[in-house]
């Protein structure tokens, strides 16, 4: 039997996968980062299985050449990290463990509990507040509104946990320029996308006008609401003033909700600390690991300051076998998943291995090189910088007329994906079409920023 023979084998399976990624990652800084693809063959499921180093081959006839970099040091599409050496080997030992990470009272719990202290050490978030682990910012983001809206009902009387939203109307979101994560959040609790409230920016900024929002406020002065405020948005890493955010909660009822997805990283940087000021008075907080962390896909944690509030709407009511959480600490009676892997084990490799210093120099190095770009992008009269550089992302276009603009900037950008060289995603921002490239990987060099402005150079020239 195949299964039996490759219990067997289990160590020449694991060497052959060994090489597998070696050959890899041997080479992530020399392939492509994206590759278009929509005609791969159809697998079908055998009768007789093949075993595990027949399926090896397999994998590599039909899909190796498909592989792209996407942990390589020129990928800076979604604002992805790649993966430390040290947190692949976490990774691998969490696969080979197959631990719950939810079980309490287990070597589990203690690794997830050390790993999260040493994150609120890292980002200087009090001890107060409770962390967990979950897939990624988008379920970290669910997490917390979840929460949120727990609290939300308590002041108007109604235990949503326990009612359904069907005892709460006209609740309202409040945020400037939130991330797309926060309105699926919305729909996904019952919430409602027409619920948020788009608070006014400032002039040319992503970054919240406080006048504004206190205006609301002072409007609805007997409504609890709750605010996401941005710590590093997407096209421009704008971060609102999170102190004075905060200190507008002595005086009007609502939630502060921190999405610090990759913004929350700014802790590590002297320069760039002040941004995060305010957000230890924040209600919950979301920072994402397979960001700057630079831990494998799908990795984030939620940190949250009300755990009875928490614990209300997660526990497993009725579950002996999952613990009474009320009496017992289980992480499955504090976030959505009642079972998964033990996230926190690549995060736990990762900071041991380089720690406060290591993850300083990541971020700044990778802010550096960010500014490097967008001093090249400023310089070249046929590009247009549409944001000062702040921290890892430059978000630019094509300084050509409007009429014209929206299919040239596709164009380019579809042109220069297909270099094999970067790979960078469009957006709109301020009403135009551009181009974004975030730089949150370990790997990324000078050598990087100067092959990908060579190849801009020689596409703007063939235009």
């Amino acid at each position: 039997m195949k299964l039996s023979d490759d219990l067997k084998y289990t160590d020449q399976l694991l060497q052959l996968t060994k090489d597998f990624s070696n050959r890899f990652l041997s080479v992530a800084d020399k392939l492509a980062p994206h590759k278009a693809n929509h005609s791969l063959p159809t697998v079908t499921l055998p009768q007789a299985g093949m075993g595990g180093a027949a399926t090896l081959e397999k994998f590599r006839q039909l899909y190796g050449d498909q592989l792209t970099a996407a942990t390589g040091p020129r990928y800076w599409g979604f604002v992805t990290g790649g993966v430390t050496p040290a947190a692949l080997m976490g990774d691998w030992i969490t696969s080979a463990l197959d631990l719950n990470g939810s079980s309490s009272g287990t070597v589990a719990t203690c690794i997830e509990e050390d790993t999260i202290q040493q994150l609120r050490s890292l980002f200087d978030i009090p001890t107060e507040f409770l962390g967990a682990f979950v897939s990624g910012a988008t379920m970290a983001n669910f997490t917390g509104l979840a929460i949120g809206r727990q609290w939300l009902g308590n002041q108007l009387g109604v235990d949503i946990a326990a009612d359904g939203m069907s005892a709460l109307q006209h609740v309202k979101i409040l945020s400037s320029v939130p991330h797309s994560s926060i309105l699926k959040s919305m729909s996904m609790l019952g919430l409602g996308r027409n619920s948020l409230v788009r608070i006014p920016a400032l002039p040319n900024r992503e970054s919240v006008d406080l006048q504004a929002l206190e205006a609301y406020l002072q409007e609805h002065p007997d409504q609890p609401f709750i605010y996401v405020a941005n710590a590093g948005t997407v096209n421009t890493v704008d971060f609102d003033d999170i102190a004075a955010i905060a200190a507008l909660k002595e005086k009007y009822n609502f939630w502060l909700h921190v999405d610090a997805a990759f913004g929350g990283f700014a802790a590590c940087s002297e320069e760039h600390k002040h941004l995060l000021q305010g957000w230890e008075q924040a209600d919950s907080i979301t920072v994402d690991a397979h960001k700057w962390l630079n831990v494998p896909y799908d990795s984030a944690m939620v940190f949250n300051r009300h755990p009875k509030l928490q614990v209300s709407v997660f526990q497993n009511p009725g579950a002996a076998y999952l613990g009474d959480p009320l009496q017992e600490f289980h992480y499955n009676n504090y976030i959505p998943e009642n079972s998964r892997r033990l996230r926190a084990l690549p995060a736990w490799f990762s900071l041991q291995a380089y720690g406060r210093e290591g993850y300083r120099y990541i971020v700044e190095n990778n802010v550096n090189l960010a500014r490097k770009l967008g001093a090249l992008i400023a310089s070249d009269a046929r590009l247009k910088l549409l944001a000062p550089v702040r921290m890892c992302v430059a978000c630019f276009t094509l300084d050509v007329p409007s009429e014209t603009q929206a299919d040239a900037v596709s164009g380019f950008l579809t042109a220069l994906n297909n270099s094999g060289v970067v790979y960078m995603t469009k957006t709109q921002y301020q009403g135009q079409p551009a181009i974004r490239a975030a730089l949150v990987n370990w790997r990324t060099t000078e050598k990087d920023i100067q092959l990908v402005w060579d190849t801009i150079q020689q596409l703007l020239t063939r235009k």
